[in-house]
């Protein structure tokens, strides 16, 4: 026998470290299937020791107690759940990767509260009648916004997509070089274009649009106009754009939809608190856009969704589509949602 195998014969066996104590009390609160999981990954770990090493790793000389506390440890590591609270120490408030915007008290009890049972998702509880999905916050977000109409899907890339198809798929959407943004993931506004079936129309400059720039683009092929608010990076200096007013003025002159993705989307004025103006929702619905789309985790501080406002009939178009089932949101999410626009309603609650 090689010095080699002898050590190999050195390993405990699994149900060795299962029987020990480190790993058997632990028995109670991580399945068995982790426990032996974690036991076999040991004993691996230190088998490709002696293979590469050809020595006694140090804790075999310790005996099986010693192995079964790394097997315990090991153990509680892949018990641990994957998604869990960190300490956001990067200087970004609303950071994508760390999960943007935490909710607020009222939108988790409202989780809890419609998640532990059954709730009136698609139910009328005054007719007995099928309800629908929307209607739990459409009217807060018209109220909030000044729209005609609200509807809400998963996320604002999700929005963008389903507005983009739902009013333009087959034809061109006109929208600024300056505009093309990036969101986030590698994910930019053209490549959400074509999954849509909307082919890109390009005018402008990086730095510069100008109205006739629209005008002199709009074709036979037009399905509508985009702005989209560059949230993320401003251009300073020699820059111009085309307000949203004006934007809507040209679209109203050839029969054409103009939407507006927002991005962060935001029900009250910044500047009010000593921060950097931001676009509000408000304003973009006041301007006329047939359709604003907006993030709910962002700078409105509630859940993931993507909220869709502006008026009856382009608003109708998006949510009689097909795609708006396929990117629908759930009670949760609803519930958190409600819950927060519910305080905008409420300033002393809202700031306090």
């Amino acid at each position: 026998m090689t010095e080699r195998q002898s050590l190999l014969r050195k390993l405990p066996a699994v149900d060795r470290l299962l029987q020990a104590a480190p790993v058997a009390r632990l028995a109670d609160e991580i399945p068995h299937a982790i426990l032996l999981e974690a036991c076999r990954q040991t004993v691996e770990v230190l088998r490709r020791d002696i293979l590469e090493r050809n020595r006694q790793p140090e804790v075999l000389t310790d005996g099986v107690e010693a192995v079964a506390s790394l097997a315990a440890d090991q153990a509680r590591l892949l018990w641990q759940p994957s998604l869990r609270p960190v300490i956001n120490a990067t200087g970004t408030l609303l950071h994508t990767n760390l999960g943007r915007s935490p909710l607020c008290a009222a939108a988790l009890q409202a989780v809890n509260e419609v998640s532990r049972g059954y709730c009136n998702l698609e139910y009328d509880l005054d007719s007995g009648a099928r309800g629908h999905r929307y209607s739990h916050v459409e009217k807060l977000l018209c109220r909030l916004t000044g729209a005609e109409a609200a509807t809400v899907v998963n996320n604002n890339a999700g929005a963008v997509l389903l507005a983009l198809t739902a009013l333009a798929k087959g034809r061109e959407a006109i929208v600024s070089r300056g505009e093309l943004v990036e969101i986030g993931g590698s994910f930019r506004v053209p490549d959400v274009m074509a999954a849509g079936g909307v082919t890109l129309r390009e005018v402008g400059t990086t730095n510069k649009t100008h109205l006739r720039d629209y005008r002199q683009a709009i074709g036979d092929a037009t399905g509508l106009l985009l702005k989209v608010h560059t949230s993320n990076y401003r251009i300073v200096g020699f820059h111009s754009d085309v307000p949203a007013r004006e934007l809507v003025e040209l679209g109203r002159q050839f029969g054409l939809p103009v939407i507006e993705d927002l991005g962060s989307g935001m029900l009250i004025d910044l500047t009010e608190f000593g921060l950097p103006a931001e676009p509000t929702v408000a304003d973009s619905v006041a301007a006329g856009l047939d359709l604003v789309t907006f993030s709910g985790d962002k700078l409105l501080g509630g859940p993931q969704a993507g909220l869709i406002v502006g008026r009856v009939e382009a608003v109708d178009k998006v949510r009689r589509h097909p795609l708006a089932r396929a990117l629908r949101i759930d009670k949760m999410t609803l519930a958190a949602l409600e819950a927060t626009l519910r305080l905008y309603l409420d300033r002393k609650r809202l700031l306090a």
